[in-house]
């Protein structure tokens, strides 16, 4: 899969936070997706050994949820944990598992925030203009903004709001479980960013894609998946 060179990754806080300025704004609400056949779900795991991670992508056809393609790296993660820096720390282990896919998914769900951020430049957003592809942020818990609760049954959403802006919707994905926060990445509006995960939920609480790139990056999805896992060296372009 092609990835962009947007830029490098040896920066200080204040110029990650001075490239998220600067790069929300390349990021387009306008969709580009329509019927997509191959669906990719991404994921990262902290290993045990302090520093130490293993990024993964699982590429589903789509609308049979098959496992088309797997692939997991590991490697150092050199950015520190900074709350609305994640991408900083977890984009070139996720960039380099998905430069080595042989197939090119037509719309990616990612394992975090889109435009429900702070600077509305999450991760989901930031690998949907290395990868210049549809990309959704389906995030387990809330990063910022403010949300009713919504209806009990799976499919009822509320508006993520914050200072004004509808940033993305808490969408129960379940009958009884906690919501999901989805956003738009890059490449999609809101209203396809919520049918389209949706439309991943096989019964669980996290789309199907997202679940089995969790698994993968785990190392619980199998290898007769059709896993390839590794400590792998990141592309030193991934780094300059």
């Amino acid at each position: 899969m092609k990835v962009k060179r947007l830029h490098g990754w040896q920066l200080s806080v204040t110029q990650a936070l001075e490239l998220q300025h600067r790069l929300a704004a390349q990021v387009s609400g306008s969709s580009q997706v329509t019927a997509p056949h191959l669906i990719a779900g991404v994921d990262i795991a902290t290993g045990k050994r302090q520093g130490m991670a293993t990024g993964a992508v699982v590429v589903l056809s789509y609308p049979e949820f098959r496992v088309m393609e797997t692939k997991v790296v590991q490697g150092r993660l050199d950015f520190p944990y900074i709350p609305g820096l994640l991408s900083f720390r977890e984009l070139p282990l996720t960039l380099a598992a998905c430069e080595s896919l042989s197939i090119t998914p037509d719309l990616v769900l990612v394992d975090g925030q889109g435009v429900a951020h702070p600077r509305r430049f999450g991760i989901a957003s930031h690998l949907g203009l290395f990868l210049d592809r549809p990309t959704i942020g389906c995030a387990k818990s809330r990063l910022c903004g403010r949300h009713e609760e919504p209806e009990i049954e799976a499919g009822s959403y509320a508006e993520l709001v914050d200072r004004g802006e509808t940033i993305g919707v808490a969408l129960r994905t379940r009958r009884g479980v906690k919501p999901v926060y989805v956003s738009t990445g890059h490449q999609v509006d809101l209203e396809t960013a919520i049918h389209w995960v949706t439309e991943c939920c096989r019964g669980y609480r996290l789309p199907e894609p997202l679940r089995l790139a969790h698994q993968a990056a785990g190392g619980n999805l199998g290898r007769e998946k059709g896993i390839i896992i590794g400590e792998v060296g990141l592309p030193r372009a991934l780094y300059d």
